[in-house]
């Protein structure tokens, strides 16, 4: 006889023990529990209303799903690999608590519909937590622009120094990108939150359930519309991952960024020792593991996202054993994510700047060269022969040593006639930067104006509940 499984009817022979241990997925969809309890206490309530069950059996099922509930929280329930995954060891001991009537709770669905519903009561949750630390990192560095607002680093293009910007200027760029990962991630939440419960196997079912009321219940927007796309539709998986892909790819930057300026090469910031480690061998040294750990870590991610979209590309409609697969990337990314986001929001919150370091590496590189190509142009020197005068200009201070501030007027005018004495209005690193005002410039007015706007967007946010 086949094994006491809970589909067992149709076979007669058992389950190869091997083949037991690798069709298994209880070893991590155990970490849906709560939503599966959740999800079936909705439906066994909904089968009563509608009479497909006794109320009073309805009434059993759901108080013995709440005693499971508290076994599972309390450690007292032991999941099998021969009971397959969650749903069913969950379904084998509510038979096991209340008897048969246990067995009444999975009319009218299937395990594809219940999966589907599991994950997406699970990932509704996870993003609501990770909004919550993407708004940690986005205070931490709006706290970091506001604090540094006297502070003139260098701005690179191609890592070499290009013109000086405010270091409040270069924080408040990657606050721009955060914001943008948590309205993807918005949007994502809004567009998957409808449920498939009530899809059944893929072809609906043949009970009067009421698909609608289940989905108020458990805080759904809607019901999804077709049975064989809602329990073979991973797009929402797929889109999270790219998500956690872009996310990740920011935080690597930053991380690069925060792995040289800690350098002793750079010397602009000085991370916290709660974030750092020491050498086994050589005493002096502190190493920003962190960044560079988030900046590593970011790579798995991408594997998570390019696994998922390699899982799905070729199957057909509708569920499928592959589709098991899907939640090991998937929990792994929301894993990965949370734990860079919590410790990068801690991290920048306590990351000491070095302003003076940060001035000192602006004031080389021959940072205000544009500066004296513009003031050219505004004397009536079309752009490109200012750019040219400049280049030849850059061309002198490197052979005689000399930095373009530090040029004489008479040295000023064997480049150009049309500058005058005032050229030594322009060509200071504060003049610089302050002279670019327009909305999404460097000037220090202009970077208020955005610190003023962010805390404006985020007062917002809190009296609409984003």
């Amino acid at each position: 006889m086949a094994q006491n499984k809970l589909w067992g009817g149709r076979f007669t022979q058992p389950t190869d023990k091997f083949v037991e241990e690798f069709t298994a997925s209880i070893e991590f969809d155990q970490r849906l529990y709560a939503y599966d309890i959740q999800g079936s206490k909705a439906h066994a309530e909904m089968l009563g209303r509608q009479a497909i069950i006794e109320v009073a059996d309805a009434n059993q099922i759901i108080a013995g799903l709440s005693d499971i509930l508290k076994e599972i929280k309390a450690g007292k329930i032991e999941f099998t690999v021969e009971l397959e995954d969650i749903h069913m060891n969950i379904e084998a001991r509510l038979i096991e608590r209340i008897g048969a009537v246990g067995g009444k709770l999975h009319t009218g669905r299937s395990r594809n519909d219940q999966v589907a519903l599991d994950i997406r009561l699970y990932l509704r949750d996870e993003i609501d937590a990770i909004l919550a630390y993407l708004t940690a990192l986005e205070n931490s560095l709006l706290k970091q622009a506001e604090q540094n607002l006297d502070v003139i680093m260098p701005g690179f293009t191609h890592l070499q120094t290009a013109q000086p910007i405010l270091y409040s200027h270069h924080m408040l760029a990657y606050r721009e990108m955060i914001v943008r990962d948590a309205g993807r991630l918005l949007d994502l939440r809004a567009r998957f939150n409808v449920m498939p419960l009530g899809a059944g196997a893929l072809a609906g079912t043949t009970f009067p359930i009421d698909r609608e009321w289940v989905a108020e219940k458990l805080g759904f927007d809607g019901v999804t519309r077709n049975s064989l796309d809602s329990v073979s539709d991973r797009d929402f998986a797929i889109e999270f991952c790219s998500f956690a892909s872009i996310l990740m790819m920011h935080l690597s930057r930053l991380s690069e960024e925060l792995v040289l300026w800690s350098s002793s090469s750079f010397n602009f910031i000085e991370l916290s020792d709660a974030f750092c480690t020491g050498s086994s061998i050589m005493p002096q040294k502190k190493n920003p593991d962190v960044p560079e750990l988030v900046r590593g870590k970011t790579g798995r991610v991408y594997g998570n996202m390019m696994s998922m979209l390699t899982l799905m590309k070729s199957l057909p409609l509708a569920y499928n054993k592959d589709m098991q697969e899907d939640k090991e990337p998937l929990f792994d990314s929301i894993d990965t994510v949370k734990g860079s986001l919590k410790i990068f929001a801690d991290m920048i919150d306590q990351m000491q700047v070095k302003g003076d370091n940060m001035r000192s590496a602006a004031s080389n590189g021959f940072s205000t060269a544009t500066d004296v190509a513009d003031y050219c142009v505004r004397k009536g020197l079309p752009f490109r022969q200012a750019h040219e005068v400049v280049g030849k200009t850059v061309r002198y201070c490197v052979e005689t040593g000399k930095d373009i501030p530090e040029l004489s007027l008479e040295e000023f005018r064997s480049f150009c006639e049309l500058i005058e004495a005032d050229i030594y209005d322009y060509v200071t690193l504060e003049a610089s930067v302050n002279a670019r005002k327009a909305t999404g410039g460097t000037a220090r007015e202009a970077v208020e104006r955005e610190i003023d706007r962010a805390r404006n967007e985020q007062a917002a946010k809190k009296i609409t509940g984003q």
